[in-house]
């Protein structure tokens, strides 16, 4: 599917720098670099001359279907800043090419069959990634490892589901000995499969969109300290006046790759003060969302939280309490802490529950494993009850994840993805 139509876009970001790249892809990219650069030896590779008369620079053309895209592509690469950019970009769009839509350069490589569409969410998660961690997970999903472990399921699933209506299909003395036990022991490994899978998309999920950590507590609990201290700078406000914080402060920090969006909140408390009132109902939200909670405060409020928990007992230089012991002043418990945070993400991913209702993916594994669930597996399965209903859910199973293979899309699915991508990219 080659597109009619040739977009163009400035690839990188806004701002000064050194170089700036204006991208064009489609069937007229070759015609509209002749006109502004007169060049006309056109084959792949990299060339340097004039751009538009705004500015010199290199040209680097890719021949469709060998291109990002898929479709003929040109980059010039010209001097970066404000003007110089965006007048090439200019002099594109008055040679004939059109300003490209937000990710419409990678929705034109999913549509041409350069990437499925795992591969273009794993583009976003590159571009958003916060930790060497999450950028690794990118590249395996970019590199095709969630297409290929979502095949690899499938076709486990059809070739049981095969198996089981061959088995309802003849008498039981023509199956072979031990077929019973041998096609529940392979539904049993199936399921542990995707319980797999459905862990490390949860991981993945987590690492692209941080975990949400917030630190809650009454006033002057040392809730701002500590973020101070997590953080090896003053970045929130810290006083002995009740109710300094009345807003979320936040901030993003590497732990052990994990990226954690950190959230100091105001302190939980009744108040008659309007601003501060809003800042406690915000906190109160926060809770409901975090993937952590740091709770420092009294042990009676923890049962009205969420289930993820993790109590401190902040300022313990002043002396030693229940929870973790950490002091933002002397800085003992803080490594502790640190690693605390980890443990308890990486429990919940082993859980699988990371916060929010699932999707993508892990839909797909949850879906086929509660399908599976139906079905019994047990090694003395008879040709009865036992086996049709095996036989029903592994085929269930293995019909929700070929849809999920078979890469059906709807318009507004794809227009979620691709919408949020940068203009150039």
């Amino acid at each position: 599917m080659i597109l009619g139509d040739t977009i163009a876009a400035i690839a990188t970001a806004p701002g000064r720098g050194g170089v700036a790249i204006v991208r064009v892809s489609g069937s007229e990219a070759f015609s509209i670099a002749e006109r502004l650069t007169g060049i006309r030896d056109q084959g792949p590779g990299i060339r340097v001359g004039r751009i538009a008369h705004v500015d010199e620079g290199v040209i680097l053309f890719f021949k469709g279907p060998h291109s990002y895209t898929g479709e003929d592509v040109v980059e010039f690469q010209c001097h970066g800043g404000a003007v110089t950019p965006r007048r090439v970009l200019e002099a594109c769009l008055a040679a004939g090419a059109r300003l490209a839509r937000r990710g419409e350069f990678t929705e034109r490589a999913f549509l041409n069959g350069k990437l499925d569409y795992g591969q273009a969410e794993s583009v976003l998660d590159l571009i958003d990634a916060k930790t060497a961690r999450a950028a690794d997970a990118a590249l395996e999903g970019l590199a095709g490892r969630k297409r290929r472990a979502l095949k690899a399921l499938y076709d486990r699933a059809l070739d049981l589901s095969t198996q089981l209506e061959h088995a309802l299909d003849v008498a039981e003395d023509e199956l072979p000995a031990g077929f019973l036990s041998s096609v529940a022991s392979s539904a049993s490994s199936l399921k542990s499969s995707l319980r797999d899978a459905i862990r490390r998309s949860t991981e993945g999920r987590l690492l692209q969109r941080g975990a949400l950590v917030v630190l809650a507590g009454p006033p002057n609990a040392g809730k701002s300290s500590l973020l101070n201290a997590l953080l090896e700078e003053n970045r929130a406000i810290v006083s002995d006046i009740p109710g300094t914080t009345r807003d979320s402060i936040e901030a993003w920090i590497d732990l052990d790759g994990w990226p954690i969006r950190l959230v100091d909140t105001a302190g939980l408390r009744e108040s008659a003060d309007e601003v501060e009132g809003e800042g406690v109902k915000r906190a109160e939200e926060l809770l409901l969302k975090a993937d952590l909670v740091l709770w420092m405060g009294t042990p009676s409020f923890v049962s009205r939280l969420p289930s993820r928990v993790l109590r401190l007992h902040p300022k313990c230089d002043l002396g030693r309490g229940e929870g973790l012991n950490v002091s933002a002043k002397t800085g003992e418990g803080l490594d502790e802490l640190k690693r605390a945070i980890v443990a308890k993400l990486e429990t919940q991913i082993a859980a699988s529950d990371a916060g929010e209702a699932p999707e993508g993916d892990v839909v797909a594994y949850q879906e086929a494993l509660a399908l599976l669930d139906g079905g019994r597996e047990t090694e003395d399965a008879r040709r009865d009850e036992d086996l049709v209903l095996l036989a029903n859910g592994v085929r269930a199973a293995a019909e929700r994840l070929g849809a999920a293979v078979g890469a059906t899309y709807s318009a507004d699915m794809l227009d979620n993805l691709f919408s949020r991508f940068c203009v150039g990219k």
